[in-house]
């Protein structure tokens, strides 16, 4: 069975992105988009610890 569910850092991601579109919150979109690139950043470094390891 395939999980095609949104990732709870996606979903983060949709309520920053809305909180700031909305003007409720004054970060910048560094911080706005964090969910999606700190998960990028750590499924990259588990396929480099794989690979180095194979």
């Amino acid at each position: 069975m395939k999980d095609s569910g949104i990732s709870f850092g996606g979903l983060l991601a949709v309520v920053f992105i809305t909180l700031k579109l909305c003007g409720v919150i004054s970060w910048s979109w560094w911080w706005v988009l964090a969910p999606l690139w700190i998960q990028f950043i750590l499924v990259i470094l588990i396929v480099l610890f794989i690979v180095i390891i194979r």
